[in-house]
């Protein structure tokens, strides 16, 4: 029975225009010219540099945010992830960057005396900046001091007028 289907199948095989097992098939042999169809290099990148050559990463990732139009988005990351370096680790431990929109920094100080003493070496720091980062960056910076829970909602208010001097 299995011999007779297997029989069956090369008959189908020979009508179709397919050879049976002893028929000439045509063997594609790779390399050799006129047998198929072949691949045809470029040639050889030679001894200068070429696109084919494998690229450091750093490169490709720059080309690819310059292709892309990522380049004013990463320096703008660069700024929060760089602060440090930036401003120097003293500026650094005492006041930290919130925002960045339309190349005004805002940035955040632990107390009201470096908020002041942020605010006269503003020019300073956007200098530093500048050198670290390229021009055009960060070109206004916004310096706010600690800021301070409200009491005038929640469970801690008092209605009214509150405290007045009562000595006089």
């Amino acid at each position: 029975m299995a011999r007779a289907a297997l029989d069956a199948a090369r008959a189908r095989q020979a009508e179709r225009g397919g050879g049976t097992r002893g028929s000439s098939r045509r063997t594609v042999r790779r390399g050799v010219p006129g047998e198929g169809a072949r691949r045809r290099r470029r040639g050889w990148s030679g001894a200068g540099s070429d696109d084919r050559d494998p690229q450091p990463l750093g490169r490709v990732a720059s080309r690819l945010s310059t292709q892309r139009g990522w380049t004013p988005n990463l320096a703008n990351g660069s700024v929060f992830g760089r602060w440090a370096d930036l401003v120097g680790t003293e500026v650094a431990e005492h006041a930290t960057p919130t925002a960045l929109r339309d190349g005004e920094l805002t940035v955040q100080a632990d107390s009201t005396a470096w908020a002041t003493q942020l605010r006269l070496l503003q020019r300073q720091l956007l200098a530093k900046i500048a050198a670290g980062l390229g021009h055009g960056v960060v070109t206004k910076m916004r310096i706010h001091g600690p800021s301070a829970p409200s009491w005038r909602r929640g469970p801690r208010h008092v209605s009214g007028r509150g405290p007045r001097d009562t000595y006089g």
